[in-house]
């Protein structure tokens, strides 16, 4: 049996929706062997972020050295870095461990608003960790961040998308879910050409953690060697199905339902 296996480079969240905790659960609904490099621990819950305590660079080193020289892994997904030291550790590792698959969710504000990338952290995200990249997955201002544009209409989305992948990074997909109207599109560029994913908005407050959730998805399935439009396809149906049948737990952005997608027949 050959065991397929994702690294997830993230920060945690107490709360068990997003960061670490959601990849985890993401890995191993989809069939991966799931591992982790801790690069912030953050006191959270459904009502928002009520502290971060950042690891040093060195701690997150270290955490990523002994997995990939132990355990190896199929692809690698990066979401909360916080700080430009940390980014700049773990490219550095991914590039010393010649790490292909890449996936980069460039996670910097919390559901509640809460700041989870430092402003000089930018630059970093994109000199350093973009070019090694094989797909970014920013939410629309994420991408305005990225880009300084304002993102208004499809088109716009499209001339972002093009602008990310100048730093580098071969596949960029925007995530739909900031669109306006019924529909949420997701764009991806793959330095070629456009692709969109289509899916129905859902009335929800339970989002929290979707975009880790969503980016881990597509890790996992490149992990198993799908590729990256296959891949954002998965993505696709397991948070849609994940936000449908929402957990309805806590007061504020509850988590989605990592079972969903299994539970519904997918994998």
């Amino acid at each position: 049996m050959s065991v397929r296996r994702a690294l997830t480079i993230a920060g945690s969240d107490s709360g068990g929706g997003a960061g670490i905790q959601a990849d985890l659960k993401t890995f191993q609904e989809l069939g991966v062997f799931g591992m982790s490099a801790v690069t912030a621990v953050t006191a959270q819950n459904t009502l928002g972020v009520h502290g971060v305590y950042p690891m040093t660079a060195k701690a997150v080193e270290q955490q990523i050295d002994v997995v990939l020289s132990d355990i190896g892994v199929d692809a690698v997904k990066t979401g909360m870095l916080f700080s430009a030291d940390i980014i700049e550790a773990a490219a550095r590792k991914l590039k010393e461990h010649q790490c292909e698959n890449v996936i980069v969710d460039p996670v910097m504000i919390a559901k509640g608003g809460a700041s989870l990338l430092q402003e000089e952290a930018t630059e970093a995200l994109k000199q350093v960790l973009l070019p090694i990249a094989l797909v970014v997955t920013p939410n629309i201002p994420e991408a305005e961040v990225l880009t300084g544009m304002s993102i208004q209409s499809e088109a716009d989305k499209k001339e972002a998308a093009i602008a990310i992948a100048s730093l580098g990074v071969k596949n960029v997909l925007i995530k739909g879910g900031h669109d306006k109207g019924a529909k949420t599109v997701d764009l991806l560029y793959d330095g070629s050409a456009f692709h969109t994913f289509t899916g129905t908005r859902i009335d929800t407050k339970d989002t929290h953690g979707t975009g880790c959730t969503f980016s881990a998805a597509m890790t996992a399935a490149i992990a198993k060697g799908a590729s990256v439009r296959t891949a954002a396809e998965t993505a696709k149906q397991f948070i849609q199905a994940a936000i449908e049948d929402g957990l309805h737990i806590g007061q504020g952005h509850g988590p989605t339902n990592h079972w969903a997608y299994r539970q519904r027949g997918g994998c």
